[in-house]
């Protein structure tokens, strides 16, 4: 961490002058060192810039942005080409805009002269942005965030208004109009938000000098591309305070290191547990802190768990492919766990893609007659891509053939691209935040172990990425019985084993309705839950916290998640005693717990192991 060459500066008052003429609070400001740290601000801005810089001026820049710029522009451009082939509408276009700022500004002079008036535009609900009370209290705030929301509204109904444009056109043109409002949010500029205003006053610019010293160090941190920090990292370790459940590795290979668990009982059940997490972020989401552990839970409940670490590639796993995941994941856990306990059934477990994965290696298994898992249990786990939401904007032939032409340079996606595709799907909430307190207000992130998790992401394979973009996303083989994996073609109807599928009601990733499609395609008995929150809080929901609930009804026939929800009956609190009670129903006998590295398999080192401990 580079130090600043002379710390911004908080003199004694000496020339001031008086607060600025609006109904803002604002004490007197000292020019001296209010001029000072406008220096060091650009001092600073110099080292960011120079950040920036570096990679690039020595030939490392790889130029994506550019890239992602042109995307945005042509897709765009279809809808601007759309109201401007006809006249009549590209009138009605501007008659719209200019209606909206006709109405605010008939309300704001309203306002001026003392009556009251009700808001032209209101934000939503949930929209948390504006709740400082100076966005409502004093006008040019007030009407600044109309104008803002008046003409967000009328971006959304350009695109949605745009009738001719095919669906792949008009859901990426909604993507990147969200994004660029959420960026030219008022919210996000120290001259047009009440409360950045009011801090950079008070404190003499100094909250200014702290974020663009922040700044410089991000972009530093990102080999010239800005790495937001959303979470002091140092306050987290995997392995000192996270991911700290008992265990150890009993095998690995190039791929993996499986993971068993230390028993907390007695007895356990006779069927042990296999979790396979995805491969595009670190297990430990699955066991965090103790008191969030799911890990760590059903370790309590007397489960015997065994856990998938998956490795964080680089180069020479280029071409391992989905076939090789499949076969030195899941089915070379199988025959560890078999060799470690003895049994040769148990119950799995997939998450996100890892579920995906997991449906992929037991339809593999029935068409070879392998019934070695009795029962799977899929965490927000897509297996029809027809609603797969937001991360679709980003898969078509044009943009995967320039992803795999990227994965060809190195072997591998790097593991920002893929965090920086989620984030955006929440900009508003994972994005600008922390622009706001970090580069304008100055204040370092507060310590977050799921958002240290968010930040501490993967490289993906080019073979194995490539297989998954076109045969789930781009051409949907899965759920058409169209896979092929090696010479096996997978049929989700061979899969006869009962299954809890597990969707999350505000997932932005695997949307409940995409998961909700999938139920229809096994062949066995489906218990579909829905649980409260997203796509990780609706997870990673500890009994103890009471929080959330979930939803229990019949097994769905179609992806019309809301009508399902309206006869389904809604539990209070999380959804994993539920599950435990499903789990236990399928075997319920219990035999003396196992002592991890006391079978055949010795262990090899504590857990959570090495392989989880490689960052980029």
């Amino acid at each position: 961490m580079r130090a600043p060459s002379q710390e911004p500066v908080q003199q004694e008052p000496a020339k001031q002058i008086p607060a600025m003429p609006t109904t803002m609070k604002i004490g007197p400001v000292d020019i001296e060192a209010f001029s000072h740290n406008l220096a060091r601000l650009i001092e600073e801005g110099g080292h960011a810039l120079a950040a920036y810089l570096k990679p690039r001026e020595e030939g490392r820049s790889s130029g994506e942005m550019a890239e992602e710029i042109t995307e945005v522009a042509k897709t765009l451009g279809h809808v601007a080409e759309y109201w401007l082939a006809d006249p009549q509408r590209a009138t009605e276009l501007q008659n719209r805009l200019g209606n909206a700022y006709l109405e605010l500004w008939a309300s704001a002079a309203k306002r001026l002269t003392g009556e009251e008036i009700s808001p032209v535009a209101k934000p939503a609900a949930s929209d948390k942005r504006f709740t400082d009370p100076e966005w409502t209290q004093n006008q040019f705030f007030d009407f600044l965030k109309q104008a803002y929301l008046l003409t967000t509204q009328w971006a959304d109904k350009l695109v949605e208004d745009a009738t001719e444009l095919d669906p792949h056109t008009k859901q990426k043109a909604e993507f990147y109009v969200r994004q660029i409002a959420n960026a030219l949010s008022p919210t996000n500029f120290v001259l047009t938000n009440p409360e950045l205003l009011r801090e950079t006053f008070t404190s003499n610019a100094d909250n200014l000098v702290r974020g663009m010293h922040m700044l410089a160090e991000d972009i530093a941190a990102g080999d010239g591309e800005l790495k937001i920090r959303q979470s002091d990292a140092s306050m987290f370790e995997v392995g000192r305070n996270l991911a700290i459940t008992p265990g150890k590795v009993i095998f690995q290979n190039e791929l993996m290191q499986l993971i068993q668990y230390a028993p907390s009982t007695e007895t356990v059940l006779k069927r042990p547990i296999l979790i396979v997490p995805p491969w595009i972020n670190k297990y430990y989401v699955l066991d965090l802190t103790p008191e969030k552990s799911f890990i760590k839970w059903c370790v309590d409940q007397g489960l015997t768990v065994f856990c998938i670490s998956w490795v964080n590639p680089d180069s020479r796993l280029a071409q391992k492919s989905f076939e090789d995941y499949v076969r030195q994941g899941p089915l070379a856990a199988l025959d560890a766990i078999k060799e470690a306990t003895g049994e040769d059934k148990v119950h799995a477990i997939g998450y996100c893609v890892g579920g995906t994965l997991l449906a992929v290696t037991l339809a593999a298994m029935a068409a070879q007659h392998d019934d070695r898992v009795v029962s799977a249990t899929l965490f927000a786990a897509q297996v029809d891509f027809t609603y797969a939401g937001d991360l679709k904007v980003f898969v078509d032939e044009e943009q995967i053939a320039a992803i795999e032409e990227k994965m060809a340079e190195r072997g591998y996606l790097d593991s920002g691209a893929m965090a920086g595709v989620f984030n955006m799907l929440r900009s508003n909430d994972l994005i600008w935040p922390y622009v706001i307190n970090n580069y304008l207000r100055g204040k370092a992130p507060f310590p977050f172990d799921l958002l240290y998790w968010n930040s501490d992401a993967t490289r993906l394979p080019a073979a194995n990425h490539s297989f998954y973009l076109r045969n789930c996303y781009l051409d949907n083989t899965l759920s058409k019985g169209k896979m092929i994996l090696g010479n096996t073609p997978i049929d989700l109807k061979a899969i006869t084993a009962p299954i809890y599928n597990l969707a999350t009601r505000e997932d932005h990733i695997a949307p409940a309705k995409s998961v909700m499609l999938g139920s229809k395609l096994f062949g066995g008995q489906v218990r579909f839950v829905v649980s409260g929150s997203g796509h990780i809080a609706g997870v990673i929901n500890p009994p103890n916290k009471n929080k959330y609930q979930y939803w229990t009804g019949p097994k769905p026939r179609n992806a019309d998640i809301n009508t399902w929800l309206t006869k389904a009956k809604e539990h209070p609190g999380s959804w994993w005693p539920d599950w435990l009670v499903w789990i236990t129903r399928q075997s319920p006998t219990e035999v003396a717990a196992r002592i991890p590295g006391e079978g055949a398999l010795k262990a090899i080192e504590d857990a959570p192991g090495s392989y989880v401990k490689v960052r980029d």
